[in-house]
């Protein structure tokens, strides 16, 4: 049988016990202080959080160098964790190829009727709002749904605020640009017991920041989550520092 991505997706189907890519969010730095072009914007009491989860590999790879990411069976415990993680998400950003995944948890009506735990995560994936970008995309094909032909971070940024509930970024592409616009307040990493030596990466490269760890949990399949936000520093947040090289003057 084969069961499509739970909200984790690089873009793609997965057979039943594979457990494969990602699921989204981030959440708001504090602003910095270098010269790099991105908005920084400062994330108050009652705003909601921006959040990346994805699935990597030990090494850090989302998708191995020929594009394979089947790597790892996934059992019932982690599928549930997942859409647990995503109960409190009133949001999805997704870009074009993983919003085409995922969308099948609402036009298969099939995929909920295999079991309680494809019911419940279907159920939580539909009831969130989805905006979804993308400059080749013709329409959507889920309620709920808007198409943008560009990332704006001010726009993010002001949904983050009037929102009232977390957002999660969903694609290593989309999430990079959240990143680098200061815009990510937590990264939750499921990482699988394996090195693929290479491939796409599951976070941003050209940048640092500092973090604070949250949360740990180990899973009986050798999953391990990893809960993660920007350390505070004399602010709520502490700012992302960019690489010197993509710094002008730098």
């Amino acid at each position: 049988m084969v069961r499509p991505a739970a909200g984790l997706g690089s873009g793609c189907r997965i057979r039943r016990g594979s457990f494969v890519d990602q699921v989204e969010t981030a959440v708001l730095w504090s602003p910095g202080t270098g010269s790099h072009k991105a908005a920084r914007y400062w994330r108050g009491d009652g705003v909601g959080k921006l959040i990346y989860v994805t699935n990597v590999s030990l090494d850090g790879y989302i998708k191995d160098g020929n594009g394979a990411f089947d790597w790892l069976p996934v059992d019932d415990e982690v599928f549930a964790f997942t859409t647990d993680l995503l109960r409190s998400v009133g949001t999805f950003l997704y870009g074009r190829r993983l919003y085409e995944a995922m969308a099948v948890w609402e036009t298969d009506t099939a995929l909920a009727a295999q079991s309680d735990l494809m019911a419940d995560f279907a159920s939580t994936w539909q009831a969130a709002s989805k905006v979804v970008y993308s400059a080749t995309l013709p329409a959507v094909s889920t309620a709920g749904t808007r198409l943008e032909r560009r990332f704006d971070p001010a726009a993010v940024h002001e949904l983050k605020a009037t929102t009232g509930r977390d957002l999660t970024v969903g694609g290593a592409d989309l999430a990079a640009q959240a990143f680098r616009a200061g815009l990510v307040d937590e990264c939750r990493l499921l990482i699988l017991p394996v090195v693929v030596g290479g491939g796409k990466p599951g976070l941003p490269t050209g940048m640092r920041a500092d973090l604070e760890l949250l949360d740990e949990r180990r899973f009986r399949n050798g999953v391990v989550h990893l809960s993660y936000r920007p350390r505070t520093s004399g602010h709520r947040h502490a700012a992302v520092v960019m690489d010197a090289a993509r710094r002008p003057g730098g």
